[in-house]
């Protein structure tokens, strides 16, 4: 069975290729605390659908690339706005 991700969709600039940013919360082995991991996977996107802060399924799939080894199934969520990162301010 192939590994299934569901993750928002933080950059569509190159051509075929998304980058998606899944994150998930894990406990720590040890000490019991939660805490939230971001991982970004880089995937296949063959007619070019999914577009920045979409949320998106992507599945593993035999290696597209040397960064590549995802695809991108559906997408759940098209965006509702454009996403702005904040910009600090001297």
């Amino acid at each position: 069975m192939a590994k299934t991700l569901t993750g928002i969709v933080t950059s569509a600039k190159a051509d075929k290729t998304i980058t998606v940013t899944v994150t998930t919360r894990e406990t720590h082995p040890i000490y019991g605390k939660q805490y939230t991991v971001t991982r970004k996977y880089a995937a296949h996107d063959e007619k070019n659908e999914a577009g920045e802060g979409d949320r998106v399924v992507i599945s593993e799939v035999r290696p597209v690339s040397k960064t590549k080894s995802f695809s991108l199934i559906k997408i759940e969520e098209k965006a509702r706005g454009s996403i702005e990162l904040k910009e600090e301010e001297v």
